[in-house]
């Protein structure tokens, strides 16, 4: 991990090669500033790369690439390319292809890889498809559940933008499968990781976190179930024993309709869309995912493929930018919250 008077050196996963992955990073890089930032390494092709560019009549076209073997060979103000083939590549923009599925595989395993090796400091996912990126050495719903079986640590997707925080207990789960499994140690994981991850990731000296109900009206006294009362209170009781100031559970309609979220350093949903709702009426087209509880830094921009709009030069850089920056703002807190805290007091 570098230290804070070095350049952060960022690996960039390309995603899926049909969709806006390679456009909103062509993008974000075009602004030469960002070089001030980081040293960007893009897992994927040159020559991908220069497809992409050519139909980005937004983007000026001398920009190059900087084609690399290994993440080591990465230059300062570059765009560094790290291919990860010479052969010719099949593009269908707007289509899901094992081919493009195959690439993203391949490109998170290279970044990951160079990860654990030192090679960069933090990592920064395009969109995959979750459907073609399936393999019998990838069996996961997404990016989260991946990232925490590469490094062997419990994880928490973390929704990030400047009006919220929103971690998300059970991911990609069915609707009808949560219930069951909002165990009371899924649970208090979530809550304490949540808090640690706020307090190292973020800088929050003691922050402040809402837990949303599952039931309609947090069960309305048992009017509507008691699922709130029986099992989420009593975790919320035991993390605030352990000095973590955690409240609710609050039904998710009023909470957000009145704007109760303010009050709070990170909120916890129960489920996918409980969450990521709200998050993304506020912040569709700046917000991060980042994936807090892992060994590494790993931010993504909330948004999917975008095959609907894949070579059309209308997507939006802005959340692949900000996910850039998150990044580099994460791993700064960590190594002066690490720094601060390596010898204590006792």
């Amino acid at each position: 991990m570098n230290n804070n008077d070095k350049k952060i050196k960022v690996a960039i996963t390309h995603g899926d090669i049909n969709g806006v992955g390679y456009e909103v990073i062509i993008k974000t890089f075009s602004d030469s500033r960002m070089f001030d930032i980081c040293t960007p390494v893009l897992y994927g092709s040159s020559k991908v790369a220069s497809y992409h560019k050519k139909l980005l009549t937004s983007v000026q076209q001398e920009m190059n690439f900087n084609s690399i073997r290994d993440a080591s060979e990465a230059q300062d103000r570059r765009y560094n390319v790290l291919n990860l083939t010479q052969e010719e590549i099949k593009i269908d923009l707007g289509k899901s292809t094992e081919v493009a599925g195959a690439l993203a595989r391949e490109s998170l395993n290279r970044a990951c890889a160079d990860l654990k090796a030192g090679k960069v400091d933090v990592l920064v996912t395009a969109p995959i498809n979750k459907r073609n990126i399936q393999a019998p050495d990838f069996d996961f719903p997404g990016h989260t559940e991946y990232l925490s079986h590469q490094f062997g640590s419990s994880s928490l997707m973390l929704m990030v933008c400047d009006r919220i925080r929103i971690g998300i207990v059970t991911n990609h789960l069915a609707l009808k499968d949560v219930p069951s499994a909002l165990t009371h140690n899924l649970l208090f994981d979530k809550m304490m990781l949540l808090n640690e991850s706020l307090k190292r990731d973020f800088g929050i000296t003691r922050p402040k976190i809402a837990v949303l109900a599952l039931d309609p009206h947090a069960g309305d006294n048992g009017v509507i179930g008691d699922f709130d009362a029986r099992v989420i209170k009593p975790v919320i009781d035991e993390v605030q024993q352990k000095g973590v100031l955690a409240y609710g559970p609050f039904p998710s309609d009023g909470f957000f309709g009145s704007s109760e979220f303010n009050k709070f350093d990170g909120v916890l949903a129960l489920y996918h869309d409980q969450g990521l709702i709200p998050f993304k009426l506020m912040s569709f087209t700046e917000g991060v995912n980042y994936t807090a509880g892992l060994p590494y830094v790993r931010t993504s921009p909330a948004h999917g493929t975008g095959y609907d709009i894949a070579g059309k030069d209308c997507a939006s850089e802005q959340s692949m930018r900000s996910a850039v920056y998150l990044a580099c703002n994460i791993l700064r807190n960590r190594q002066e919250y690490d720094e601060l805290n390596a010898n204590p007091l006792k």
